[in-house]
């Protein structure tokens, strides 16, 4: 399909910061697809695509970071757009089937059974037992008769501005609509925190500069600024005092130019009702753009729910210093290589980097490598990718991937770009011992001190298009390639196993009942 734009979808694609080019683009990925991904092999300790510490490994990249670090400007970087929906599936399921008294659901909905019977040990019960309360409502009253979905909406639906019974404006928690960094998480004794504090409390853990500043950035939604903004005005002296820190908390959102078209099952652009033509956001690919303007020595990724109570963050510490140990004296090897191809080395010194490259970077050097092409091979921006053994979580994982010039490199591979109909490609997926927690350290600045563009690195045919449904209409979407898949294709990579216990995400409300999220 050709897109002909209109005046009004000119006028639309402007404000977006959109060319037509660029939606005619989309469109031909609708149509043609986006091909899978090429495994070559699964990397494992075995085969060298992932490295295993010893405790001697594990002290020196330590003691390193607090080494090499000193001085460097050390940032965390957390995408935290995402909204807690999804964690309330279940409950939200329950409500729509059960108004009032629910009778024997157990069997229908055992996960609503659990929450249910452990409804107190959540760190925002005193908040919604004290929300009802103010609507003239006695929660445990409500719990003994098994009017579970009355307490199900206060705790889920967004809050009343007009007509409430409180004072503030608020009839109900919200937490169905807020994102998932600002819902409390962890209880400690009296004091509850949200994931967004625990970013900032593992900041100040592992991430504080020689100057004892914190600097943390965020991105988020635009409808959620004004609560992320209320919410660091809150717990902003309390952590600076506590740690003796003081904080540097950006945000951003993702950028409207990385919006993607919506299309019908002819690849046709949906319009709504008002003609305009409907767009999607990009994904957390499009968070490229965002990292893009952060510019730091050391950039630390994780995501927003992948984060444990106090007791339990020791291990995470250490290995995010190591990591970061790993990255700082991997760049200072690359940045001198760099410098001595700039100076024109000869044969037997060329031959030492060419080896360097291949088996400490895992980069394929072609034959008869000249120091021209070698230079621009090794400046890249590096990424140190922690690796857990993969425990039957669902998502991407580490492979040695093969890309249309024949290049063979180490990937983050997510399952939906993998051809699982082909045998050989079904069997090196499931090959895979290793899966992918979203635990990076980056490095985006140059030998020269300059900073990379990053976009120049992605991968532009590693995106994903998925389907959903809209009242009778099947809306087709388009993601941007992945943060850590396509979006970093281009970078230098290292995977590294790292112990299970660094990585404990989120993704259901019943997640915060398991031992990793309780009080110590």
């Amino acid at each position: 399909m050709i897109f002909k734009p209109t005046e009004q979808d000119l006028e639309q694609l402007q404000q977006l910061g959109l060319s037509p080019e660029r939606v005619q683009l989309q469109i031909d990925h609708f149509k043609e697809g986006f091909p899978k991904s090429h495994l070559d092999a699964a990397a494992t300790p075995a085969n060298g695509g992932i490295i295993c510490m010893e405790d001697k490994d594990i002290a020196r990249y330590e003691k390193l970071y607090r080494t090499l670090g000193r001085g460097k400007k050390i940032l965390k970087f957390v995408p935290a757009s995402g909204a807690a929906t999804r964690m309330f599936k279940d409950l939200y399921e329950f409500s729509a089937t059960y108004f009032g008294v629910a009778g024997n659901f157990a069997k229908e909905f055992p996960e609503v059974k659990e929450f249910l019977e452990n409804i107190r040990s959540f760190a925002f019960f005193n908040d919604l037992k004290a929300c009802m309360s103010r609507a003239d409502l006695d929660i445990e009253e409500y719990l003994q008769r098994g009017d579970y979905s009355t307490v199900i909406n206060f705790l889920l639906k967004e809050p009343r501005q007009n007509g409430s019974t409180t004072s503030n404006g608020e009839q109900y928690l919200g937490y169905g609509s807020l994102p998932k960094a600002l819902l409390k998480f962890h209880r400690y004794g009296e004091v509850q925190r949200t994931p967004l504090e625990e970013h900032i409390v593992e900041g100040a853990l592992y991430a504080k500069n020689s100057d004892d500043t914190v600097n943390l950035h965020f991105t988020i939604s635009p409808e959620h600024r004004k609560a992320f903004r209320m919410k660091i005005a809150e717990v902003k002296h309390y952590y600076e005092s506590t740690f003796g820190i003081q904080l540097k908390i950006t945000f951003s959102e993702q950028k409207h130019y990385t919006d993607t078209i919506a299309v019908d099952e002819q690849n046709t652009p949906i319009r709504d009702e008002e003609g305009r033509l409907v767009f999607r956001p990009g994904g957390h690919g499009a968070l490229i753009e965002n990292l893009n303007e952060q510019h730091a020595d050391v950039i630390f990724i994780k995501n927003i729910d992948n984060v444990v109570p106090d007791w339990m963050k020791h291990t995470t510490v250490i290995y995010k210093q190591v990591l970061a140990g790993m990255l700082l004296d991997l760049r200072e090897k690359v940045f001198d290589a760099l410098r001595t191809l700039d100076a024109r080395p000869d044969t037997k010194t060329l031959n030492r980097l060419v080896r360097f490259a291949k088996e400490d970077l895992n980069i394929m050097v072609p034959e008869g490598c000249d120091a021209r092409t070698l230079h621009t091979l090794l400046n890249r921006p590096i990424r140190v990718c922690g690796m857990v053994k993969n425990l039957g979580e669902p998502g991407g994982g580490p492979f040695y991937t093969i890309d249309t010039m024949g290049n063979r490199s180490l990937q983050i591979v997510e399952s939906a770009q993998v051809n699982h109909r082909e045998p050989h490609q079904e069997e090196i997926f499931q090959a895979s011992t290793h899966f992918n927690p979203v635990d990076l350290v980056c490095s985006t600045k140059n030998y020269r001190g300059r900073y990379f563009d990053l976009r120049q690195y992605v991968d532009p045919k590693t995106g994903f298009i998925s389907k959903k449904s809209k009242g009778a209409q099947t809306l087709k979407s388009q993601e941007l390639p992945g943060l850590w898949n396509g979006a970093m294709a281009h970078w230098i990579t290292l995977f590294v196993e790292v112990p299970v216990a660094t990585f404990n995400p989120v993704k259901t409300v019943n997640d915060l009942l398991r031992k990793e999220h309780r009080e110590g």
